[in-house]
């Protein structure tokens, strides 16, 4: 099938993309790397009567370390930020990557559209949320800072405005003695993930954790956040983590959804099993750093 018909806009700065979104609301759509747009476009899943294309946009995919945090342009594509040694300062977001897609996805696939798409089986969307990471969003306002914890709303959707365009994703760069894990279920590689986990760990005196994330992917309509399972394992010595016991507490209030790929049931207990390893690698990465 091929796309309905639709106006194409080739913008060359920011307010310009803004602009030409703010004029057309709704009817208009930002067309990034388009890996998830166009197969959406061609089937007649979605249409719009204009799109937004912000790959003449320059500076958009810069990737920079700038004051803690690593600051990675909403347009630096995938395949890109795997490449690039600044990536390692993230090692979860490094780790991420390579599980998106196929190399050829990734080669044009952006970091932006893919947390923009928000896809709840998606990587990127949790380990921006797992991450505590930060959303730059331009709007004809101007500039604002979106956490990570408010920007995703549902299944597909943002907090995101008709009008508005995300410019750049800053990842914190944690510190000290820091450990890291990404799992993932899927029915073949390079698909969506039928379940997933990404996890953080840093350890303080005594090897007590003293920071601690766990984020879900493809549990429900968005990445959750297992608050309940980091508040288990904060504080306590990593040697004494039973984290068969918090991959349990991490999906406890989950409710997936039943789908051909799997049921609900079963997500649950495939994601208690992929929090417990992937917190069990990041206490051990902690452990030995």
């Amino acid at each position: 099938m091929k796309p309905a018909p639709f106006a194409y806009h080739a913008p060359t700065t920011v307010a310009d993309a803004v602009g030409v979104l703010a004029e057309h609301g709704d009817e208009a759509k930002v067309l990034a790397g388009g890996q998830s747009l166009v197969p959406l476009l061609a089937l007649r899943l979605a249409r719009f009567g204009h799109l937004v294309d912000l790959n003449r946009v320059p500076g958009l995919g810069e990737i920079s370390r700038v004051d803690g945090h690593l600051d990675v342009g909403a347009m630096a594509r995938q395949a890109a930020a795997e490449r690039s040694p600044l990536t390692a300062a993230v090692p979860l977001l490094a780790r991420a990557l390579p599980l998106i897609g196929h190399f050829q996805i990734r080669n044009r696939g952006t970091i932006g559209g893919s947390i923009a798409h928000a896809d709840p089986a998606s990587e990127l969307p949790a380990v921006a949320l797992a991450l505590d990471a930060s959303l730059v969003v331009a709007s004809p306002a101007g500039e604002r800072v979106v956490p990570a914890g408010s920007f995703f709303v549902s299944t597909w959707t943002t907090s995101l405005a008709a009008e508005d365009v995300l410019t750049a994703v800053r990842f914190p760069v944690w510190d000290g003695r820091c450990g890291f894990a990404i799992e993932e279920f899927a029915r073949r590689s390079g698909d969506f993930a039928v379940s997933g986990a990404a996890c953080g760990v840093s350890l303080g005196p005594g090897d007590r954790v003293a920071r601690v994330a766990i984020a879900l992917f493809g549990m429900g309509a968005t990445p959750l956040r297992a608050g309940d399972a980091e508040a288990a394992v904060l504080g306590a010595s990593a040697a004494d983590v039973d984290a068969a016991e918090v991959g349990r507490l991490a999906v406890a209030s989950t409710d997936p959804p039943d789908d051909l790929h799997g049921t609900s049931a079963y997500r649950r207990t495939v994601g208690a099993h992929l929090a417990a390893r992937a917190l069990t690698s990041a206490l051990e990465e902690a452990s030995h750093g």
